[in-house]
């Protein structure tokens, strides 16, 4: 039995605001598949960016080196090939062109086959505004939790 890994990206959902969401798969080598596993990767700085053959590529995500890999480990900061549905591609450059949107990881997980997947958003970044406004209602909701538990007891 595998482990669960599931990586996240905490910042995403406060820095943006999520529009569309798809799951893709990654183009891996051996020892990078080794180190996902590991649970030894982070894309807290990553984003996705299209090349002009209109492929879509995972930039900045860092997969640390493999501790047991030779001279055939990876570049930790190598951009990654995503895979998707050329019509999902499609649409998604569409949106990125015209409207200024970005694409963003949400989430690193394997599925059940043992496959690296990645969950990325088509996403807008938030303002200053925007951002003091979520910080406020969390702590509203926080406030309220705690208030009912108090009336429970």
């Amino acid at each position: 039995m595998q482990k669960k890994v599931n990586i996240l990206n905490k910042k995403a959902r406060f820095q943006y605001e999520i529009l569309d969401k798809y799951s893709a798969g990654i183009v891996l080598t051996g020892t990078e598949i080794k180190s996902i596993r590991d649970s030894k990767a982070s894309i807290a700085e990553s984003f996705c960016e299209f090349n002009e053959k209109g492929e879509l590529f995972v930039i900045n995500m860092t997969i640390q080196e493999y501790v047991y890999g030779n001279y055939y480990n990876h570049a930790p900061k190598a951009e990654r090939k995503l895979l998707l549905n050329k019509k999902e591609l499609k649409k998604l450059e569409k949106e990125v062109t015209n409207s200024g949107l970005t694409i963003i990881p949400l989430r690193l997980f394997l599925n059940e086959k043992g496959y690296a997947k990645i969950d990325i958003a088509l996403a807008k970044g938030k303002k200053l505004y925007d951002k003091r406004e979520t910080i406020k209602d969390r702590d509203n909701k926080r406030d309220l939790a705690r208030i009912k538990k108090d009336h429970n007891n």
